[in-house]
């Protein structure tokens, strides 16, 4: 089995990447309106190292910002995605055939190797080194970025926002950007199909609902907040998985929540159902900004933290960003579910400038007329896939990640009128193509071969392949030849 990622908190993080040369300390001071962006975007696009902003202006607290902005950095961090989807096709395979993954990850942590994945709760924790409460409380005080020249304010843009089912008392990490309104309230931006706003709506009209939102944890427990989980999967559990060993957790100050111990900050209030505030714009991970809307207040009453804690942000904008490689480690890692419930699946690829929701390449193994438009509303159906704007279907020979061979298979093998189908239904809240919020059209493009049943009245052309013997033979002779 392939080496788990151990990484119990930032700090172990940090400090493992600046021993590998991997972490750039910048001593100077900068100031995080719009400076700390322009220096990190420099870096992410062009695969440089994290970075660790040890003097940020108005700001006792460092800053460390491209914690995962290479794929190098996103296996030291939570493990090779390729063998953690390995390790749950194993899973897969638990000889009780009416246990999936998810129930696997939920009832059987005490088999299969996996009791140590549980959360372990402690009575003492360093995120609580610090308590601030009342008047103490100043979110201004922590070095909190004004990402890009429209953005409404500075905004939390890593946070693992802690919420529970006021009725079923299921928790939920997730991770929604928080717009600072002043020095204790933010902005909650969850959408519509988040967990999050899931709990929120349960809510009573006036009735408050508790929130802890951790700042710096393990990166693990970071990755997990971002993930696509199913409902009712306890991100924490995930994060154990990945780390092959249980997260840390101590109740909240103020509430019943349980947080990261190993958190660097953690911020305690609550919402309440119907106090809404106008928030954005925000330079979104599209390369757009999204526009402004009405979302929740988060109040803050309580700040806890480290005594010497670090804040961890990201910036997004125009790909490729550091959440691009995030997304392709979720693309990597729940390929094995997508298989499981559309077996005829090769391998999928969510090209990164299609940020995820608007291009889905998919190969498979097609075995009927209508199998590549079977896979498409297939697709349409599963959880966040409903937002892919353009599914691609090609054949099981085709490299999906070869976009040059994609792009050559597709202009050659697709007749317009009968292989494009084009339907309605949801979209990305943040798809401002579309005529309306969160709904509008989708495109699935056949381009596998096609068989007479579907419409070709003609001989399909083989491909242009050379003689494997003749491959072999060049290939044997190649020095032979002078080269």
């Amino acid at each position: 089995m392939s080496k788990i990622s151990a990484f119990t908190s930032l700090g172990e993080y940090l400090s493992f990447l600046e021993k590998k040369n991997e972490l750039k300390r910048i001593k100077v001071e900068v100031d995080r309106y719009l400076e700390i962006t322009e220096i990190a975007d420099r870096f992410v696009k062009v695969g440089g190292p994290a970075l660790y902003f040890e003097r940020v202006k108005n700001s006792n607290f460092p800053l460390a910002i491209n914690i995962f902005g290479t794929w190098d950095r996103v296996i030291s961090a939570i493990g090779n995605p390729e063998d953690i989807a390995k390790r749950i096709e194993e899973l897969l395979k638990f000889p009780t055939k009416k246990v999936g993954f998810w129930d696997a990850l939920k009832s059987l942590p005490d088999v299969l190797g996996l009791i140590n994945i549980k959360p372990k709760i402690v009575n003492k924790a360093p995120c609580q080194e610090v308590i601030l409460k009342g008047d103490e409380v100043n979110l201004g005080d922590l070095p909190i970025l004004h990402c890009w020249p429209l953005d409404g304010g500075p905004f939390i843009t890593l946070p693992l926002v802690i919420t529970q089912d006021p009725i079923t008392k299921e928790r939920n990490l997730g991770m929604y950007r928080m717009q600072v309104f002043d020095k204790n309230t933010t902005g909650m931006h969850w959408h519509h199909h988040k967990d999050g706003a899931r709990h929120y709506s349960k809510l009573n009209p006036g009735e408050k609902m508790p929130i802890a939102v951790a700042i710096g944890a393990d990166p693990a427990t970071i990755y997990a907040a971002t993930a696509p989980l199913p409902p009712n999967v306890d991100e924490f559990v995930f994060a154990g998985f990945l780390r092959g060993s249980g997260v840390e957790m101590v109740k909240a100050v103020t509430s019943d929540l349980l947080v990261p111990a190993q958190a660097e900050f953690v911020l305690e209030g609550y919402v309440v159902k119907g106090e809404l505030r106008r928030e954005g714009p925000f330079g979104d991970h599209t390369g757009f900004y999204s526009l402004e809307d009405d979302f929740p207040v988060f109040h803050v009453d309580c700040i806890t933290h480290r005594k010497n804690p670090i804040y961890v942000a990201t910036i997004v904008g125009r790909p490729p960003m550091e959440d691009a490689y995030l997304g392709k480690a979720t693309e990597r890692i729940f390929l094995p579910m997508l298989k499981m419930t559309l077996p005829e699946i090769v391998d999928i690829n969510l090209p990164i400038e299609g940020v995820f929701h608007n291009l889905a390449v998919v190969s498979i193994k097609k075995q009927y007329p209508g199998h590549a438009r079977k896979v498409m509303h297939a697709l349409w159906g599963l959880g966040q896939m409903s937002f892919t704007k353009f599914i691609i279907v090609v054949d099981e020979d085709v490299n999906v990640h070869d976009m040059s061979f994609v792009r050559w298979k597709a202009l050659n093998n697709v007749d317009p009128e009968r292989d494009i189908e084009i339907v309605k239904g949801p979209v990305d809240v943040l798809d401002h193509a579309a005529p309306y919020p969160r709904f509008g059209s989708k495109m699935g493009i056949d381009a596998t071969r096609k068989m007479k049943e579907e419409g070709l009245v003609r001989e399909f052309p083989p491909d242009i392949v050379m003689d494997k013997k003749i491959k072999d033979l060049v290939s044997k002779r190649w020095k032979e030849y002078g080269f």
